[in-house]
């Protein structure tokens, strides 16, 4: 158990040095020039030099690679080009946001496919199987953004029943587990869980007719063990597998919000990062890459330490 975890923490040590590569890098390799955020086009070209200066772009790329991984290492992502402020504030306050988003869509998301799941793998050939097959597969086909957009027209614009966008009335900072803050929350969550729900309940249906055919289930059943029972010793033998895939579809909910939180005005990192690519403002965009990639790089690595808690053969390898 030890040696497996020792492994794990040492293959994400390369991962995480290869994520802050990709993310310095991918900022370098767009169009654009990140000076235009804060510099007319035809300004002198002392100034353009003064502001290079400032913000370390006169140096060769992989000297600022190494400043800015070290400033990053100490909790210094930079300073916004379009704003002036800090950027680890900036990111820190839209994670913040984005967790309680894509937490409650992971949340309903993973509720309603094992539930789905689990009916469906029972009930193979049923109308429930054939039910649940058919929302899996709406919900890992459907356009996130369109289907935002549909359900702001119904329930926002011919409705009236909740909020179209933003995060309460006073923004998030006032942020409160209300009804009135609530209702922002309903729309874009309910939008993010469907396509968790669809992988998850496909993934759940798929292991679960596989247990059942299992000789250790035909061995429960002569024994005259329960139905409840069965199903615990199936539910063991799935979760981690369910645990690794929902770990992945929260991670993705993480950083594939960007056009959820734009439709609905969610001021999470996917809004953040939308508005830093479209101000060209690299320290901004830098830092929230940076963010969302190291928080996935974690989220596996966590799942992979609780997965042995749940099945110990898998500590063994």
């Amino acid at each position: 158990m030890l040696a497996y975890l020792l492994k794990r923490l040492l293959y994400a040590v390369p991962i995480a040095l290869g994520v802050t590569v990709l993310s310095f890098a991918l900022v370098y390799l767009a169009p654009g020039d990140a000076l235009n955020a804060i510099a007319p086009a035809d300004a002198p070209a002392d100034v353009i030099d003064a502001l290079k200066s400032a913000y370390g772009l006169d140096r060769p790329i992989p000297v600022q690679y190494g400043l800015w991984l070290l400033r990053a290492v100490q909790g210094d992502l930079g300073t916004s080009i379009a704003s002036g402020r800090a950027v680890s504030g900036e990111v820190m306050s839209a994670v913040g946001n984005t967790l309680l988003l894509a937490g409650i869509a992971a949340f309903a998301g993973v509720l309603v496919g094992c539930l789905l799941g689990a009916l469906a793998g029972y009930r193979l050939g049923s109308w429930i199987d054939r039910l649940a097959t058919v929302l899996s597969v709406i919900g890992v086909s459907i356009p996130h953004y369109w289907l935002g957009l549909v359900l702001t027209i119904v329930f926002s614009i011919t409705l009236g029943w909740l909020p179209a966008m933003g995060a309460g009335a006073g923004g998030s900072a006032e942020w409160r587990w209300d009804g009135a803050h609530f209702k922002y929350l309903v729309l874009p969550a309910l939008t993010l869980s469907v396509i968790p729900m669809g992988i998850i309940t496909r993934t759940v249906r798929a292991l679960v007719a596989d247990m059942l055919e299992q000789e250790f289930v035909l061995a429960l059943r002569a024994r005259g063990l329960s139905d409840r029972t069965i199903f615990l010793h199936i539910a063991k033998n799935t979760a981690p597998t369910v645990l690794a895939v929902a770990g992945l579809q929260v991670g993705y909910l993480m950083g594939g919000s960007i056009l959820v939180e734009t439709v609905f005005a969610w001021p999470g990192t996917g809004f953040l990062l939308n508005t830093a690519i479209f101000q060209r403002d690299m320290p901004l965009l830098q830092g929230t890459i940076l963010v969302l990639c190291m928080f996935f790089v974690v989220l596996n690595l966590a799942v992979d330490v609780v997965q042995p808690l749940i099945d110990p053969r898998m500590g063994r390898r």
